[in-house]
């Protein structure tokens, strides 16, 4: 049997067994809660004592929509970010990707200095989504978003610590940018 033949027929196979489900679509417009669930892991630190601190981080994790819904659910989650301590402040900005089980991509950057003020639970940050891949393609929104500590799982390197971060997010695929309208030379759409 050819490879591509097997690979055919598992995939056939996975759509008529029940219980096995592949990445849901995303309406072009909306709105859901969902909670990531991650475990931080430093990758280095740079400290000056008495004048900062900035460690880089990588965050794995798992998401679970907490509306029942499919949306921003079951989704794989990396980010790296960095955490910075200096003047009297600390905050930590980065950028995650979460990956469904299609294998579609969304993208968002994040900034635990941009609060949604008019979301007074949602105090730890905001998400804004940029982009992604697949049905995600011209996706844009944000995503206030709260922490919550979580004692650190076993085995994790020294330094690691876990968090759940709830996230209130708003949607829009824009389907000229889901489409790929054509673009010139400047990148400006024609």
């Amino acid at each position: 049997m050819s490879g591509k033949l097997i690979i055919s027929a598992l995939f056939s196979a996975a759509l008529m067994t029940p219980g096995v489900v592949l990445g849901a679509s995303l309406e072009p417009k909306g709105s859901t809660s969902y909670t990531s669930h991650y475990v931080f892991q430093p990758i280095g630190t740079i400290e000056i004592p008495g004048v900062g601190k900035s460690t880089a981080l990588q965050m794995i994790g798992t998401t679970e929509n907490t509306k029942g819904d499919d949306a921003f659910d079951k989704m794989k989650a990396r980010c790296f970010a960095v955490n910075v301590e200096t003047g009297g402040k600390k905050w930590i900005d980065g950028g995650c990707a979460m990956t469904d089980s299609d294998g579609d991509v969304v993208f968002s950057s994040f900034d635990t200095r941009d609060l949604d003020k008019s979301q007074a639970k949602m105090d730890c940050g905001t998400h804004v989504i940029t982009g992604g891949t697949g049905k995600y393609k011209g996706i844009t929104g944000r995503e206030p978003f709260s922490c919550v500590s979580l004692p650190t799982p076993a085995g994790e390197p020294s330094g690691a610590f876990a968090m759940d971060i709830p996230h209130n997010t708003t949607w829009e695929i824009r389907p000229s940018a889901a489409t790929g309208a054509s673009t010139g030379e400047s990148g400006k759409q024609q």
